[in-house]
């Protein structure tokens, strides 16, 4: 599998994207329009491990969440085996998707996009899944690439950083890649200065190690394995990072990030709200990936926050995050419960003429 890179300089452009059927967003700003005029806005992203959905209206500090929806779908199981996506995995996307559909139809949705990432990407019937999708859901799906994904991921969560003038990195572990953006900041907007992203997520890399591997009397060694083939994947992009690290900020938007904030704060249960705009030192961080490595299954998904769901994922999740936090290690982690979803909303009030 190979790697897709792209870097440019401070000035470059932000990456360019496909333009689906559903809406095409834009950067372009106009004069904000009166709260009467406030349309309906949908955003389906479509992973390799989940299906998500927001529905939202524009307000004066942002937008107001009225519906979502997410489900683990696991579309992207068994790809990096047979490099195609399972029929069992695409009706489980199909289901999902349904949902979806009825949600915007119901909630009256006036403008959305629906993006599908890494899995239909790498997929050999990736476009024939979205043919299938758009014929038994009505939902278009917009195959994007890695480039509008982290560009997505970066307008979505960016707000989040901590404040500060130094360079920033802003990452995305998905079920079947990693995006990495490094930005700096004008007025308090995101510049993109390079963007790499990497073949593994926390689907494709455990399926490298195998189920046996991960829960043998040897998974500390097929840990470290993981850790080192995520490491060897952002090498090149680690090399093109600043020298100068003063003050530099670190920023994470996924599930992994957001689950080992929730096992750092000891939940009962998974509240956004106290994770969402977290920043955890990130020596914490490593203490928490290491504890979870060491772990088997069943101890794993007694943990409330991880439960049966996510037990068998976490692990590679933290070799992907160990691996970024060594090439920039920040002071404190930021925590995301948002992305691409929110990069999608923004996008599309943005071209309505809502100021956010």
């Amino acid at each position: 599998m190979g790697v897709t890179m792209a870097q440019g300089v401070a000035s470059a452009p932000v990456p360019q994207h496909r333009e689906g059927t559903q809406g095409r967003p834009s950067d372009q700003r106009f004069p904000q329009r009166r709260e009467t005029n406030r349309h309906t806005y949908g955003a389906i992203d479509l992973g390799t491990n989940n299906c998500r959905l927001l529905v939202a209206r524009p307000n004066a500090s942002g937008f107001t969440v009225i519906d979502a929806f997410s489900r683990i779908v696991r579309l992207g199981e068994g790809l990096t085996r047979t490099g195609e996506l399972s029929q069992e995995a695409m009706d489980r996307a199909v289901g999902a998707l349904s949902i979806c559909a009825d949600k915007l139809r119901r909630r009256n949705v006036s403008l959305s996009r629906s993006v599908a990432t890494e899995a239909c990407r790498r997929a050999r019937n990736g476009e024939a899944f979205a043919d299938r999708v758009r014929d038994e859901t009505g939902i278009v799906l917009d195959i994007i690439a890695p480039g509008e994904e982290a560009r997505l991921a970066v307008l979505g969560c960016h707000k989040l950083l901590e404040p500060g003038d130094g360079p920033a990195l802003i990452f995305d572990i998905g079920g079947g890649s990693t995006e990495l953006v490094l930005i700096d900041q004008d007025d308090g907007m995101p510049r993109i200065r390079a963007w790499w992203s990497a073949p593994w997520g926390v689907v494709s890399l455990t399926e490298s190690e195998g189920k046996e591997a991960l829960e043998g009397p040897d998974r500390i060694k097929a840990y470290k394995r993981m850790r080192e083939r995520a490491r060897r994947a952002i090498a090149n992009f680690a090399a093109m990072l600043p020298e100068d690290r003063d003050g530099i900020r670190l920023l994470g938007t996924s599930g992994t990030v957001t689950t080992l904030a929730s096992v750092h704060l000891a939940l009962p249960s998974y509240d956004r709200r106290a994770v969402d705009g977290l920043h955890v030192p990130i020596e914490a961080m490593q203490d928490i990936s290491a504890m979870i490595a060491g772990m088997d299954y069943e101890e794993r998904s007694s943990l409330p926050c991880i439960g049966n769901e996510r037990a068998d994922l976490v692990v590679a999740g933290c070799a992907i995050l160990e691996a970024i936090m060594e090439i920039w290690p920040a002071k404190n982690l930021g925590i995301a419960d948002r992305g691409i979803r929110e990069g999608i909303l923004r996008s599309l009030m943005a071209r309505d003429g809502w100021q956010l």
